[in-house]
């Protein structure tokens, strides 16, 4: 084949690749979901068990004894002041009777002895009577009047015991045990039912002392419950450590509404002294074998490989070292076929 040739069939084979090459610089760019690298101050961290609990949780007793005439039902929800039970006061209603009737006759009696009193300061002034008689009739209206008072006091309590048949909450919440039945008879402090606030709840942890250096009341930690992660503020720190288990008690907000008493969480608590780091979500890690590398977003929508080296956990983030920095746009999505140069369309939703 002469040169002349050779020429006008290269000529024809670019010529019937245009289409395809045309084709190629036409193809869609590869849609991804991004994240920023983020440059803060870190600690490393320590995820611990924790619980949910009530911070009204109480097993209500009875203040009188009795029959139990009634009980609340498990699940019934009860505000502050309203029965969770009720004694039989029918007796108590009796010597309620019994006893005001009593004190009916000692007034009647005071008002018989004050008369006489009066009668008899009137003819001691006229000399018509003994200065001890005066002295007597004194003597048994200050009586009466002590017995009035005591008779007063023996309604009161009475009537102190017929409220006290009805046991109210102390606070809001549902009744989660009852303790007795109806029919039963319970002595003064018996317990009767089981009451949770289901309101006001907080999380009870428990972390090793080593840690406590770096906790401190009102840090955000992160709090992971059936695979979603959220923030929530540490409120107490109890600085009073166990000597067998040499753990501490802390107690957090829970203000997840999903957070149910009793649920099982995991709380991440620092575990070193804080240093400036660069940190990306775990999701933008490419490993491939021993390499670790990450597929980071040019300013034209070109990817680029940037192989780093991983530090500590940070909840969902991971500190990377290497040619990272913070803002850096890192594929955390759709970049498992990417190859560097390739061009791609973020898309986050």
């Amino acid at each position: 084949m002469n040169h002349t040739s050779r020429i006008a069939l290269i000529s024809c084979l670019i010529t019937a690749m245009t289409p395809v090459l045309s084709l190629a610089q036409k193809a869609p760019a590869a849609p991804v979901m991004v994240e920023s690298a983020q440059r803060d101050t870190f600690s490393a961290t320590l995820w611990v068990s924790g619980t949910v609990i009530s911070q009204n949780d109480a097993r209500i007793a009875a203040e009188t004894d009795g029959r139990v005439t009634w009980v609340a039902n498990v699940g019934a929800r009860i505000k502050k002041g309203e029965a969770i039970a009720r004694i039989d006061a029918q007796n108590l209603h009796l010597n309620l009777s019994d006893s005001e009737a009593q004190l009916a006759s000692l007034k009647a009696q005071f008002k018989f002895r004050d008369s006489s009193l009066q009668r008899f300061q009137k003819l001691t002034a006229s000399n018509n009577a003994a200065a001890t008689q005066l002295d007597e009739a004194q003597s048994q209206l200050d009586i009466t009047r002590q017995d009035i008072k005591r008779a007063e006091v023996a309604s009161a309590q009475i009537k102190r015991r017929i409220a006290q048949t009805e046991v109210l909450a102390p606070f809001p919440g549902v009744v989660a045990e009852r303790l007795v039945q109806i029919g039963e008879f319970v002595a003064r402090g018996s317990q009767v039912a089981r009451l949770v606030d289901t309101e006001h709840r907080e999380i009870r942890a428990q972390a090793p002392l080593s840690i406590a250096s770096w906790i401190r009341e009102g840090m955000q930690v992160s709090v992971k419950h059936n695979k979603r992660e959220s923030l929530s503020v540490i409120n107490y720190v109890i600085p009073v450590g166990d000597e067998r288990s040499r753990m501490l008690e802390i107690r957090i907000a829970a203000e997840d509404p999903a957070w149910i008493i009793g649920s099982p969480v995991r709380i991440a608590l620092p575990n070193s002294e804080p240093r400036e780091l660069v940190a990306i979500p775990r999701d933008g890690l490419v490993l491939r074998g021993s390499n670790i590398f990450v597929m980071r977003v040019n300013d034209d929508n070109t990817v680029e490989k940037v192989s780093v080296e991983t530090g500590i956990g940070l909840g969902g983030l991971v500190e990377v070292i290497g040619n990272i920095d913070q803002g850096d746009l890192i594929i955390t999505r759709g970049g498992e076929r990417l190859k560097p140069g390739q061009i791609v369309t973020i898309s986050n939703s």
